[in-house]
């Protein structure tokens, strides 16, 4: 078997004839020595002339030349003309408004955590925003805002991509013309570029993303030192990164679980080695809990620590949290009413369920089941969120011989609709949305119905008022934002309960609302309080002041309504979405995306992955699955017998980068939320990596008469490519027809 060159990746190759091999499984190991490929000058013998030598011009030429030159290339590009467009584009709609909010303070919900939109308010506030700009779509900068520094603040975080990529290549081990290429390919990627210029998370969460990997990768290089100083601190900035890219957006898990992956296999090696001390094998596991589960959390929850603190007024988003959060909110419109609720008493009550909205209901009935009045969850202020207490249908007490009745614990009530003046029902047909519940609807009137119109009050919280000289409320009655109860029916025993699941557009895509089993009274799916109350019969205690909210309670209650959000985010089958795309059509290059107006005055971007890029890494990808499976089968017939360094040899430099485009990738395939070409960005990346696996393990041992040549065509086609299609991310300008020589595919609407 052929000696490995220090140059390449992984050589597996089998051997010629059977009679040799024996003899070659055998000395595999020590012929296939694959250490990281690193320039040797000690080798190099002293040139008589001691100012400078071939060896150290190339050395410092890879070393720090090449990457300086890169990122230069990078900033550039991503900076170039990056204020051309002085009007707001794509996304900066969403995005630049959420930054602006942190610096008017006022409370938002988006369905991504927050600190890539701290980093935007980051970038307002160093620009000198004021916060009284809207970010509408297409509308044109005002001249006091400094829109130009803000995307270059953005930019920032896209250019650092390249010095990373070739940080991470160099320490896969790939030769130093696959590491070059391959950061070669992320500068010229036109999707990043473009996306770069923009006040947008992409850039951003794409940053993180890459650092993560960058530093599992350096972990993998510190294998032999682990436990040192080295090695634990690649193991905190680790760590840090998982932390913030899932603090970015949620997508973030996807790089989390192959660093999870690669975790677990170091710990699996570590428990079969029995060298090593039990004490050392327990500390490799507190060591990365701490690091990389602990550590991670307290950067997610320290994030919405700071989003709370930062957004304390009233605004937009109050309809996504609780009702002890909202009270709180400076200039909140929740008013301070009666504090004992009574039957009579007109209410709105709220759910600390994963959808934490207001009972509503309105005239639209359900399609199919009961074709009765929907019954749904809203958080925006409505008429249709106004429900009356009343008694139950065989109490023979009637509202105006018992005006100052009080709701306690155990009492049997009927809400009325305060608009259709429909009963809230529930019956034995199964629910709409979610699996194994009852539906609820709206049904009969005030005089005519059944008992299945009842419910059973059942209190399960009472907090005290803000203000120590408040007087001790009575436990055992219903209070307005303090009291939190459980709404159990009467025949059929479920209790009342948000799934956090949407209704499609037949609901308004509103939180669906059901009768559910629940076997806990700690179950906050069917926990609810009054949050509005009006009585006129009852005097209001001005006195009163709210309960403070707890951190952990809102913290849990505002990630469970980003998974409602997020799981309201489905095409509708009713609309055309021009610029919504399937998954299929990234790695195809199917179809690109206009980003803003396509007037001939403006400068025009368009959305589209560099052919060359994309392309080449689809096709990778397929070559890739050939090779494992080649090298397996060689190894299932004892041709190669791979050390235990070799196998993570080949998972870092190809395993792993596969796997990450597989998690990034396949999510987007089985998830049902509309989904935009933007969406494959962090997949692009690893499709990149897993292309220079391809060419290093193909061409890496190669005759350099092959070799070279093959590297220059591919160095020339990525440059190529890129001034090709330039203008794409660079902004076209002007009558688009003169761009019709890159309109490639009859689905790129570049021209048309």
């Amino acid at each position: 078997m052929a000696d490995i060159s220090k140059d390449s990746t992984v050589s597996i190759h089998p051997t010629d004839s059977s009679l040799r091999e024996r003899k070659a499984v055998t000395q595999t190991s020590t012929e296939l020595d694959i250490k990281q490929h690193e320039p040797d000058d000690s080798k190099q013998n002293k040139s008589r002339y001691p100012y400078v030598t071939t060896a150290k011009i190339s050395s410092s030429m890879r070393s720090y030349i090449g990457p300086l030159l890169l990122t230069i290339l990078s900033f550039q590009l991503r900076f170039h003309d990056i204020g051309k467009n002085n009007h707001v584009v794509w996304d900066e709609a969403h995005f630049g408004k959420f930054g602006s909010y942190y610096i008017t303070h006022e409370f938002y919900h988006d369905v991504h955590p927050p600190l890539g939109k701290m980093l935007i308010a980051l970038s307002e506030y160093l620009a000198g925003f004021d916060g009284h700009f809207n970010f509408d779509s297409n509308e044109a900068y005002p001249e006091e805002v400094n829109y130009i520094f803000m995307r270059q603040f953005n930019a920032m975080f896209g250019a650092l991509c390249v010095p990373v990529t070739l940080f991470t290549t160099r320490s896969m081990g790939f030769n130093w013309l696959t590491s070059y290429l391959v950061t070669l390919m992320v500068t010229l990627e036109h999707s990043y570029i473009v996306l770069s210029k923009f006040i947008l998370l992409d850039s951003i969460l794409l940053f993180f993303t890459l650092t993560t990997f960058a530093c599992m990768v350096k972990l993998y290089t510190l294998k032999k030192r682990q436990l040192t100083k080295q090695w634990s601190l690649w193991m905190l900035l680790t760590g840090l990164s998982v932390g913030c890219v899932c603090s970015v957006k949620w997508v973030g898990l996807f790089i989390t679980i192959i660093v999870g992956l690669f975790t677990i296999m170091e710990l699996f090696t570590h428990h079969y080695d029995k060298t090593l001390p039990r004490v050392k094998y327990y500390k490799h596991w507190m060591i990365r809990i701490i690091d990389l589960i602990i550590i991670p959390f307290l950067i997610y929850m320290f994030c919405f620590k700071i989003h709370f603190t930062l957004l304390y007024k009233s605004g937009t988003g109050d309809s996504a949290t609780n009702t002890l959060f909202q009270v709180n909110l400076e200039g909140t419109t929740i008013e301070n009413g009666p504090r004992d609720v009574m039957y009579g008493s007109e209410v709105t009550i709220r759910s600390h369920g994963l959808s934490p909205n207001l009972l509503h209901s309105h005239v639209q009935l359900y399609p199919d089941g009961s074709r009765q009045r929907q019954i749904t969850g809203y958080g925006h202020s409505d008429s249709n969120n106004v429900w009356e207490f009343q008694f139950a249908r065989e109490d023979t007490r009637s509202l105006t011989d018992n005006l100052k009745t009080p709701i306690t614990d155990g009492a049997e009530i009927r809400l009325v609709h305060n608009n259709t003046r429909a009963n809230l029902h529930s019956h034995e047909i199964l629910s709409h949305v979610s699996k194994g519940n009852f539906e609820v609807s709206g049904y009969s009137t005030e005089f005519n119905g059944d008992v299945y119109d009842d419910w059973i009050l059942e209190i399960v919280d009472q907090m005290d008022s803000g203000n120590p000289d408040f007087h001790k409320e009575d436990q055992n009655i219903v209070h307005p934002v303090s009291t939190f109860f459980r709404l159990r029916h009467k025949v059929l025993g479920c209790y009342l309960a948000s799934t956090g699941l949407a209704y499609p557009s037949w609901g308004f895509q509103q939180a669906e609302i059901v009768c559910k089993k629940s076997w806990s009274h700690r179950d906050k799916a069917t926990w609810w309080n009054v949050e509005d109350h009006w009585n006129d019969q009852l005097p209001i205690e001005e006195d009163y002041v709210p309960p403070k909210s707890k951190f952990w309670t809102d913290f849990i209650l505002i990630n469970f309504a980003m998974a409602s959000s997020n799981s309201a985010l489905v095409p509708d089958a009713d609309k055309f979405d021009p610029l919504a795309s399937k998954p299929w059509e990234w790695p195809t290059l199917h179809r690109g995306l206009r980003l803003c107006s396509w007037s001939r005055d403006v400068y025009k971007y368009y959305l589209l992955g560099s052919p060359f890029n994309t392309w080449l890494s689809t096709l990778s990808l397929f070559l890739f699955v050939f090779i494992i499976s080649k090298i397996a089968y060689q190894w299932r017939r004892q041709h190669l017998n791979l050390q235990e360094d070799q196998l993570w040899r080949l998972g870092i430099q190809g395993i792993f980068p596969f796997l990450a485009w597989i998690t990034h990738f396949f999510p987007f395939v089985m998830m049902g939320r509309v989904t935009y070409v933007h969406h494959y960005l962090p997949a692009l990346y690893f499709a990149i990596l897993t292309f220079g696996f391809v060419l290093d393990y193909s061409i890496g041992r190669a005759n350099p008469f092959i070799k070279y040549p093959i590297y220059l065509a591919l160095f020339v086609g990525c440059t190529y490519i890129y001034v090709l299609f330039a203008p794409i991310c660079q902004g076209l300008h002007g009558d688009v027809a003169k761009y019709l020589r890159l309109e490639w595919l009859p689905t790129w609407n570049i021209v048309i």
